[in-house]
């Protein structure tokens, strides 16, 4: 791998990690555009940390709260909206890792993600900040970050479909899906990590792996950044389009035996 696709890697992973259209499914195309197919594992962890990392540095003050305060209600609010995440992940972890391999199904996730973005723009913007989420918007919440689990399906999207839902204001939406990606991140690099433990590692360059990883940090922090302030006042159809677009292009291409 060379710095540059290693670069372009991370930028995908921080821009789509956030923005409504599913890292997992673009990393997997992006991984066979430049014929990585193999050199995911170790790869993959460290474009995570680095939209951890982006995460940490944007909910400093969260985090930090939550720190001091680990049984204030913001911490259960995250509890109780991973859990779903957790129990479908540990429950189906083999499976959807074969989903992941194969890409057989990734066409028609991004398009179920187009439809769900489109639906969501239609809901009237709702009246509820951070201080009136309850645990049912959050267990709600994390019930359709669960079902992102399957590659191209967006798990920003769908938190922030169900935030709409459940009446958050579009702010707020926005900031609590990116906020509740903290543990789902974190999780996903600790499963990883027992992946590379047991001695399933790429051979990766230093230098690669730390430009996708700074990549991906810069990228999802401009992402998230980006993506609050967007939500306020425009549409989620953009996205809807983008990703009907490439999941019939990819289905497309499945058909004719070229992808």
């Amino acid at each position: 791998m060379t710095k540059l696709e290693a670069f372009i890697l991370g930028l995908i992973q921080g821009l789509t990690e956030f923005l409504p259209i599913s890292s997992t499914g673009h990393l997997y195309l992006g991984r066979h555009l430049f014929g990585l197919d193999e050199a995911g594992l170790f790869l993959d962890t460290m474009l995570h940390i680095g939209t951890l990392l982006a995460v940490f540095i944007i909910y400093k003050e969260e985090l930090l709260y939550i720190l001091r305060k680990p049984f204030s209600k913001l911490t259960f609010l995250l509890v109780v909206g991973t859990i779903p995440a957790v129990v479908v992940g540990l429950l189906f972890k083999d499976y959807f890792e074969e989903i992941s391999k194969t890409g057989v199904t990734i066409g028609w996730e991004f398009l179920i993600t187009g439809l769900f973005l489109w639906f969501a723009d239609g809901i009237k913007n709702g009246y509820k900040r951070m201080e009136d989420i309850t645990y049912t918007d959050a267990f709600v919440i994390g019930a359709f970050q669960a079902a992102a689990i399957f590659p191209a399906i967006s798990r920003s999207g769908l938190t922030i479909v169900a935030a709409l839902i459940r009446k958050l204001d579009r702010e707020t939406a926005a900031y609590f899906s990116f906020l509740l990606s903290t543990p789902a991140i974190v999780g996903a690099i600790v499963l990883q990590s027992v992946d590379l433990v047991q001695g399933n590692v790429e051979n990766v360059s230093a230098s690669a792996l730390i430009v996708g990883t700074i990549s991906s940090a810069l990228f999802g922090y401009l992402a998230v950044k980006w993506m609050i302030g967007y939500l306020k006042k425009h549409s989620l159809k953009v996205f809807a389009v983008y990703v009907w677009i490439l999941g019939l292009v990819i289905i497309a291409f499945q058909a004719t035996g070229k992808f």
